[in-house]
């Protein structure tokens, strides 16, 4: 999983913690995390897409959350920055080799392989549509309640 996705997720926490209701310059969240803003613009660009932020142009531009955090699971932030295709892809290597004579009677069946990482993959994307923003923020805010008055006053001073 690409860096994008950490960057994405942070950056809707923040939006949400800003609770703006003028949208946040590109820049401004990039040099929050000290990010390249023209990599991270791509990264909430998907975002946008995504329908989990909203974008405005010029120079008063920036991005905003487009739902509540309640409303964004995981799972679409990662499949807004990385994409909806499966992790694992099957080679089938078990017919090359020593297993390019075996009967194709014997390679109906899916591997144990295939079968083991798509149960995994299952689990795992279960376990990211489970889980919102909403859930993540209110981990960080028990862990450090003080954060978004933090963040607050780092954006307030720009």
């Amino acid at each position: 999983m690409s860096e994008g996705v950490e960057w994405a997720m942070h950056c809707c926490l923040t939006l949400d913690w800003l609770g703006e209701d003028r949208p946040v310059p590109t820049a401004k969240l990039a040099a929050s995390y000290e990010l390249p803003p023209a990599y991270l613009n791509k990264q909430l660009q998907a975002l946008v897409r995504a329908g989990i932020l909203t974008s405005t142009a010029g120079v008063r531009g920036g991005f905003q959350l487009a739902r509540p955090l309640d409303k964004i699971t995981l799972m679409d932030v990662v499949t807004a920055i990385e994409g909806s295709d499966e992790a694992f892809h099957c080679m089938e290597i078990r017919r090359r080799g020593m297993g390019a004579e075996t009967p194709e009677r014997q390679l109906r069946v899916p591997c144990a392989v295939t079968t083991a990482m798509r149960k995994a993959e299952m689990a795992w994307r279960r376990a990211l549509t489970a889980q919102t923003l909403a859930d993540v923020r209110a981990n960080a805010d028990r862990h450090a309640p003080n954060l978004g008055d933090s963040i607050r006053r780092w954006y307030a001073r720009g």
